[in-house]
């Protein structure tokens, strides 16, 4: 029942945001043509991919309707997290790279080497928003400013009842638990983008920067988000970052969080987009690099969401592994491919950012 909840919130998030009759059937006739443009890229063959395990639900959803159309095709992703997955792109090792933030400045040349007359590309090709999981015995409902989050993972806040989380939470019963706050062991976009979160909104509290490695002293590694899943659930005293899919999946406590407005917000499909509408974009070109505002002031906006991005060469890749990257990318960029993934916590691409993307795919050469 809860995703069946979940997905009819995310229908109407995808409506608002595509401005599509997304969650009925006016929309088959558009569903059609952008399945028929995915299926005419089909080719026999099969790509490699890995990274972002954030994006691992999704690209499983897109892998499975692809290969539907085309047989004889095989796609493997890895999701190794992303700092993996940029290496292995790098490496010529995976054919794309799945990745929560975009190139970073010193890996952008290294990437662009692999791309025979052409760059690597950053597409943004869906939302991730980041929930913040709690676990503590007797206690939900409970909120968090930006600045008792970065209080709590720099390990100045350690015990559930510090003044710090009642002055969020007045009316909540809190007991004198340890925190345990979980972190990601891996390299990791998520982790990224959720300390750059912590830098732009909380900066006082938060001097660590952004990174895709954990920084902090003290807490609990977990390697990827299934393992920071599995721990929140499992443990007492618990508190974490993950990927809406995982916190669904896994049935795990999510906290509101307060945004740039002063409001306490819920994790929606809808909150989420209106974050990204109002992201812009730093690339050039075909490169969609996008910067999020974390202290958005856009009222019912929830603040924490990445964009999972899909790293792939402009131009250079290999004849027989060009139509099916053009034809999975192709049909994940879809409003089809879109529409698949509101049952399984992601929110779609703004239909502006969208069809941006669409067309990267399309010049790929």
């Amino acid at each position: 029942m809860k995703l069946q909840r979940h997905g009819a919130i995310a229908c109407l998030a995808l409506t608002a945001v595509l401005g599509l009759s997304a969650c009925g059937s006016d929309n088959n006739e558009s569903s059609a043509a952008a399945g028929s443009a995915a299926a005419a890229e089909c080719a026999p063959g099969t790509l490699n991919a890995q990274g972002s395990s954030a994006q691992k639900n999704a690209m499983a959803e897109w892998i499975k309707a692809y290969q539907q159309r085309c047989s004889g095709t095989t796609i493997n992703y890895e999701p190794s997290g992303s700092g993996a997955g940029i290496q292995a792109f790098i490496a010529g090792t995976a054919d794309f790279a799945g990745s929560d933030s975009p190139l970073k400045p010193e890996e952008q040349p290294q990437a662009d080497a692999k791309c025979t007359g052409g760059q690597a590309l950053n597409l943004p090709m869906v939302i991730g928003p980041v929930a913040v999981v709690y676990n503590v015995a007797g206690v939900d409902n409970l909120q968090f400013s930006p600045a008792t989050l970065a209080k709590i993972f720099a390990g100045k806040v350690t015990k559930w009842d510090d003044p710090a989380i009642k002055a969020d939470n007045p009316d909540a019963k809190l007991p004198s638990t340890a925190i345990q706050a979980v972190h990601r062991s891996d390299e990791s976009g998520t982790t990224d983008n959720f300390t750059k979160y912590l830098a732009k909104t909380a900066e006082a509290d938060w001097t660590l920067g952004n990174s895709k490695a954990w920084k902090a002293p003290g807490g609990v590694g977990a390697a990827k988000s299934d393992g920071v899943a599995s721990k929140v659930k499992s443990t007492d005293g618990t508190i974490s970052y993950v990927e809406w899919s995982y916190a669904e999946n896994s049935d795990l406590t999510m906290a509101k969080i307060r945004n740039g407005n002063g409001e306490f917000v819920e994790l929606t499909g809808d909150s989420a987009g209106k974050t990204i509408a109002g992201a812009t974009f730093e690339g050039q070109g075909n490169d969609l690099k996008m910067s999020i505002d974390y202290n958005t002031k856009e009222a019912g906006a929830y603040p924490i969401v990445l964009a999972t991005y899909e790293i792939v060469c402009s131009k250079g890749l290999a004849a027989d592994k060009l139509p099916l990257v053009k034809g999975l990318l192709g049909h994940a960029a879809s409003a089809e491919g879109q529409k698949e993934l509101v049952e399984l916590g992601y929110a779609p691409l703004p239909e502006t950012v969208r069809t941006k993307v669409e067309a990267a795919v399309e010049s790929l050469a």
